[in-house]
């Protein structure tokens, strides 16, 4: 309940009377507001972390309307830059980075979404314990929801060694588990669940058993890289384009064989045609295998397609029995397929593949080894790489090979000639041995193997033969009409089709269009689910261990038995214990549900840890909005943390939150309206004796701003700050987009960052340090980027026809958001003439602007400009 308070005329909202009453209890009041202008800047840094504009200042001053500092606390929330503010405080908790970690610090590329969803879930305003559950069981809840997918980067965010050997590995996993386990702890339930790795407890009612159950969570829980498509629509409708030019050219080729094909079919039968030839006869092979575990599966057309594992390096063996004699040629073709990367025809990322040796052996029928080598000569392709020919593929160097790069989605062919044609005077099995071992994963996706007897070595302009027996069909057309059943109809009909020349053509205009079918355009995201393949680097053994043990004194030579999945007892209150959250998942199903039974857990403020989730939260919103939390440690709650100096007011915004459906923007406005945010910073020596850290919040906190929020701050004044969201990174310190954009590689932090105190992001951060050290103040003296800034930003004030008194007066007011006072403004313009008459006399042609420039590097050094009064 609200407490009764005396002053009731001082508050504004709820949130007052809980603070006042502390106040009339101790004796003292509060400060009255701040002046407007103090607000608008106060308001604009809280929530987007920008200076507001001169015209915005304005034009708030000048609205006299009742609600106008509560309209602009709702214009401030519905900006995109909202998410990107307050998305680095979720960040600096989530120990969020794109690299590592360790010696080796290889990057993670595809990490920046998670970034990207923390930034897009705050701007939606996503109920905060829907954001909870999507960061530790996205996949599970919402398998088919980007977001939600993006969301499970939060587990991923922490340290991975990249260099592990097989002794080290189930140390290291045990030490990845712990990660997990511990910054929920920390970023969600303010709790140091950690502690419990070795031995209960020693402040908080967690025993070592609630950890290693509350750790087997994520047992078998990888990191994995998933393709997404961020434009589904876009994609959708492509797609749909696509489908409504090519049904006409399907209709065609059926009406053609409806209408036409038959008749010109019994034409060709009546011509007592008695036997077909080949050039190229396409052949099925007796066995397939992939030495790397691949499956490769028989097509309609008799070429294989390429599934399952796809290693770094493979060798496809494939062996065809054959009674062609005199073969003089064999030929591969490389076929496009939709469910290869790019259609392929290769296995790699790009569609690419690289053929690095083609054998042939040939040997007796029913022979058990594989025979004498057939040496193959004159290759031909349709296509090759500059730098990839043909000719690799049987040349003796293994790395040499035949790509076909950029002209990946499409068919291609090879052609080998045969120096000794193989006589073939009885049955023949040949052996095919492809080799990939050019480049990583560079194997091929489909293929097809066809032979030639031509007296002259066809080359690829030859008839591909589109069915698989010649033989079949000569037997067919030596059967006497009237005795020739359905089988025997359909192979001769199958033969003629793709012989006719209309249907070829009508055939030709489908398959060429085919290859113009859009795909989505999939981008790689890291996530953390199970089933998936995980991410490796360097590591040696397995990726994860099938069972959690409980270890004494975290030992891991002291096994004493497998772990089942709970959570923290003193945080449960459901009789039936952690069965209450646990659902088993549906059938077939690659991953076990145990992290979903975790989220439903964590959020459930009724019978699991949800009222302490609450608490954590909005206490972290009362941090950064009046610069110290209820509980002073905002990452721990236990007994080691600072008791909370009103829990009857954290308890209040617990409340509001859940009952509002846990959305985070009502909390922002109560406590941005309330009068106690309002306040004036000014203090005196009566309250501040009997109150010196201000802990009852008598007087507004003065804060310095963070490291990412200053750069922006110059940014943005100087008019070159780019506004583009979301996407990848950079560890440029010239770029202009918001720092929120920053790489974080653990082991190149940004200096400019690191100078103000941002986080290394080794593990969660909950509330920055704010140092004073000297290197501030030299850094906004000398770094380039500082200077570059201001420069820019002097650009912007002068104007051709403009004194330098309105320069100045533009200079303070855009970055201080007010006017300069007299004294400010007579030494400013002197600053500025002196500066002028020292470049000129040095000979600088533009003396003018270096020092408008001087002035403005001026205005950057000031408090004022990195201090929120």
């Amino acid at each position: 309940p609200v407490p009764a308070v005396k002053g009731k005329a001082w508050c504004r909202t709820p949130v007052d009377q809980f603070i006042l009453a502390r106040l009339e209890a101790e004796g003292i009041g509060p400060n009255d507001a701040a002046d407007r202008r103090k607000l608008i800047r106060r308001a604009y840094f809280d929530l987007i972390g920008l200076p507001p504009e001169p015209t915005e200042i304005d034009a708030f001053l000048a609205d006299e309307s009742v609600d106008a500092y509560e309209q602009l606390i709702d214009r401030l929330l519905d900006s995109p830059h909202y998410g990107e503010r307050w998305g680095r405080h979720w960040l600096d908790v989530a120990r969020f980075a794109e690299s590592h970690g360790y010696e080796q610090d290889d990057d993670r590329p595809t990490a920046y979404h998670f970034r990207d969803f923390v930034i897009q879930a705050l701007n939606q305003d996503m109920p905060f314990d829907r954001f909870v559950r999507w960061q530790i069981a996205g996949d599970e809840i919402e398998p088919d929801n980007n977001l939600a997918l993006m969301a499970t980067g939060f587990l991923a965010a922490g340290t991975h060694a990249t260099q592990i050997t097989a002794n080290q590995v189930e140390k290291e996993r045990y030490d990845e588990l712990d990660d997990m386990a511990a910054t929920i702890g920390t970023s969600m339930l303010g709790l140091t669940i950690g502690c419990a790795r070795c031995h209960d407890h020693k402040f908080d009612p967690i025993p070592q058993a609630d950890y290693y159950r509350f750790v087997s969570t994520f047992t078998t829980t990888v990191r994995s890289e998933v393709d997404l498509d961020f434009h589904p629509d876009r994609t959708r409708q492509r797609q749909d384009a696509f489908r409504a030019a090519h049904a006409p050219l399907v209709k065609a080729l059926q009406r053609f064989e409806a209408e036409q094909l038959p008749s010109r079919f019994e034409s060709w039968l009546a011509s007592n045609v008695e036997s077909v030839d080949a050039k190229w006869l396409i052949v099925e092979a007796e066995t397939a295998k992939s030495e790397a575990g691949a499956k490769l599966e028989k097509q309609d057309d008799a070429s294989y397609l390429a599934s399952g594992a796809n290693a770094d390096f493979d060798t496809y063996t494939f062996t065809v029995r054959t009674t062609r004699k005199g073969i003089t040629a064999v030929r591969i073709d490389a076929l496009a397929d939709p469910s290869l990367p790019k259609r392929g025809p290769g296995r790699a990322e790009n569609g690419n593949f690289a053929l690095s040796d083609i054998q042939l052996w040939a040997a007796p029928d029913g022979s058990n080894v594989p025979g004498a080598p057939v040496k193959l000569v004159n290759a031909k392709a349709t296509f090759a790489q500059d730098k990839l020919p043909v000719t690799g593929a049987i040349d003796d160097n293994k790395k040499s090979a035949w790509a076909i790069e950029p002209e990946v989605g499409k068919n291609h062919s090879a052609v080998f000639e045969i120096e000794t044609p193989i006589a073939g005077d009885a049955p023949t099995t040949l052996t095919f041995v492809l080799k990939f071992e050019n480049n990583k994963q560079h194997n091929l996706g489909r293929l097809r193997l066809s032979l030639s007897s031509a007296a002259k070595p066809v080359g690829l302009e030859g008839d591909q033969v589109a069915q698989r027996r010649v033989d079949d069909v000569n037997r067919a057309l030596a059967t006497p009409a009237g005795e020739r059943d359905e089988k025997a109809r359909k192979t001769l009909l199958a033969w003629y089709r793709e012989h006719d020349p209309q249907w070829q053509k009508l055939h030709a205009a489908v398959e060429e269009h085919r290859q113009q079918e859009p795909e989505p355009e999939l981008t790689k995201v890291l996530i953390s689910s199970e089933g998936l393949p995980p991410v490796r680097l360097r590591t040696q053994g397995a990726d994860f261990f099938e069972e959690t043990y409980y270890l004494k004194r975290g030992d891991l030579q002291q096994k004493i038995e497998p772990a089942e999945q709970s959570f923290l007892q003193v945080l449960m209150e459901a009789p039936e214990g952690a069965g209450h959250w646990r659902i088993e998942p549906p059938e077939g199903w690659r991953t076990s549900y145990r992290r979903r039974a975790m989220a439903d857990w964590i959020t459930d403020a009724d019978h699991g840890a949800g009222h302490l989730l609450a608490r954590v939260i909005v206490n972290r919103l009362w941090q950064h909005h009046f610069g110290r939390g209820i509980v002073a440690t905002p990452s721990d709650f236990g007994r080691s943390g600072e008791p909370p100096t009103h829990p009857e007011l954290l308890d209040y915004l617990a409340c509001r939150l859940i009952e509002g459906g846990w959305r985070l923007k009502p909390l922002h406005k109560l406590m941005m309206t309330s009068a106690v945010y309002t306040q004036r910073a000014g203090r005196d020596d009566r309250r501040d004796a009997v109150d010196p850290e201000n802990r009852l919040l008598w007087h507004r906190h003065r804060s310095r701003l963070e490291a990412e929020v200053i750069r922006d701050a110059m940014l943005a004044v100087s008019g070159q700050l780019d506004t583009q969201m979301l996407g990848p990174g950079t560890l440029d310190p010239a770029h202009r987009r918001r720092s929120i954009y920053f790489t974080v590689k653990r082991s190149q932090l940004v200096a400019d960052m690191m100078l103000y105190d941002a986080p290394d992001s080794l593990q969660g951060l909950g509330r920055r340090a704010a140092t004073i050290i000297a290197p501030q103040a030299l850094a906004m003296l000398n770094n380039e980027q500082v200077i570059a800034r201001a420069g820019a930003f002097a650009t912007r004030l002068l104007e051709p026809d403009g004194t330098i008194e309105d320069a100045v007066r533009r200079g303070y007011l855009r970055a201080l958001g007010r006017r300069p006072d007299d004294d400010e403004l007579v030494q400013s313009v002197e600053f500025v003439n002196r500066a002028t008459e020292s470049y000129a006399k040095s000979g600088n042609e533009n003396a003018a602007h270096a020092a408008m420039a001087d002035f403005c590097q001026v205005l950057f050094s000031l408090n004022e400009f990195i201090y929120i009064d």
